[in-house]
């Protein structure tokens, strides 16, 4: 079972569920939502490092400009980092540049862990032996990643593995939850791996997930989990004192 695999449909007769959407994959109308994401990157990046400060102003029209686009994946890219708690988005008054108190961020992080746990523990005793091949071979592709020293295409492909995990789990309801969070704390959690050698420390921590989840110990995986979430929230503020 994939995220891609998760049904989107209820009972004949009623609504259709919102279907998990995938924070590595671009959905429909690729062209234009494809370029939102890139604008996202770019400015939940500048808004971390404090490039874009707390209160700026953030025009739609002034950026559409900047990086010669229209102003719909302007807007789009607008309303994910409002959802990421990096833009305050105030209704006839523009977008602004917010940051999340430490609190909050806590807060997220918190959150952020225990259902990331509750995924990989659910993993380890329901993981198909297709799914778990996969998932050894995304970890394979960070161990290699994790010597190359870039950052940009190692996120990238940890939004890969985690994906797997949360479908491993076999839980629908609580992947979608979890992927709703995670899109969340995205910027947070992408900031870290600036951060020297965390490349590498996130592939070992990683380890001892899969090592978990292949031995089909569920309260190990668990606790992996949660531990490498709390190591991500604390290399986050590490980071954010730096810049």
């Amino acid at each position: 079972m994939s995220l891609d695999d998760l049904p989107s449909s209820g009972p004949q007769g009623a609504a259709e569920a919102a279907p998990v959407r995938r924070v590595d994959r671009a959905p429909p109308n690729l062209q234009k939502i494809t370029r939102a994401e890139e604008l996202r990157l770019q400015l939940a990046d500048e808004i971390v490092r404090g490039t874009l400060a707390p209160g700026s102003p953030l025009d739609e029209t002034d950026l559409a400009r900047r990086f010669n686009v229209s102003r719909t994946p302007v807007r789009e890219a607008l309303r994910q980092l409002a959802a990421s708690g990096l833009v305050d988005a105030r209704a006839h008054r523009g977008a602004v540049v917010a940051r999340p108190s430490i609190d909050r961020l806590h807060e997220m992080f918190e959150a952020m862990a225990e259902l990331e746990a509750l995924c990989a523990g659910l993993a380890a005793e329901r993981m198909a032996p297709v799914e778990r091949h996969r998932l050894e071979a995304v970890h394979e592709e960070l161990r290699v990643l994790s010597y190359a020293g870039n950052p940009d295409r190692f996120h990238e492909v940890n939004e890969r593995f985690h994906n797997a995990i949360y479908a491993g789990s076999q839980n629908n309801y609580i992947a979608e939850m979890t992927v709703a969070t995670r899109v969340r704390v995205q910027p947070f959690r992408r900031a870290q791996f600036r951060n020297l050698g965390r490349l590498a420390k996130s592939h070992a921590e990683h380890d001892r997930v899969v090592v978990a989840i292949m031995r089909g110990d569920k309260a190990g995986a668990a606790l992996a989990m949660r531990a490498h979430i709390e190591l991500v929230r604390g290399e986050y503020e590490i980071y954010a004192v730096s810049v």
